[in-house]
């Protein structure tokens, strides 16, 4: 029986994947006049493999199954990025927009789960932390788009 924690903590690591996945798919696509992009995607999608590393341990130790998959939404939430590199909707601007609406998810998540008062404080303490850098990436991307516009 999952307990409400372990829930929580698996929703975090099923979007921490997705960040992964859809940071990678945009490496991937990044041409070179935006090669500094690159960089900054890649520690993103490092720090989230961390996170998920870590909220992985704490399901561990409860003694539950841990998610290793990603979300539905995040599935498509790649498509769309697919979709936008076919239709040429690479520019700087387009690719930090399409990152921002990323990093507004990861937040809003990480926001929803420490509204769960059924948490465990440990789970709480490393969420509240986790959280801390998550809204960090999503500013510097933020004011990376704005300085593409």
């Amino acid at each position: 029986m999952e307990t409400r924690t372990t829930s929580v903590l698996n929703e975090l690591i099923e979007i921490n994947n997705d960040r992964v996945a859809g940071f990678e798919k945009a490496i991937a696509d990044i041409k070179d006049e935006n090669i500094d992009l690159k960089e900054i995607f890649q520690r993103y999608a490092s720090q989230s493999r961390e996170n998920s590393q870590e909220l992985a341990a704490l399901v561990g130790a409860e003694g539950d199954e841990v998610e290793t998959g990603t979300s539905v939404s995040g599935s498509l939430h790649r498509a769309w990025i697919d979709v936008k590199s076919i239709f040429g909707g690479n520019t700087r601007e387009s690719i930090l927009s399409e990152a921002e609406r990323g990093e507004d998810a990861i937040k809003k998540a990480y926001r929803e789960a420490l509204e769960d008062t059924e948490l465990s404080a440990s789970a709480r303490e490393t969420i509240i932390r986790q959280q801390t850098t998550i809204n960090a990436a999503h500013d510097e991307v933020k004011a990376l788009r704005d300085a593409a516009k």
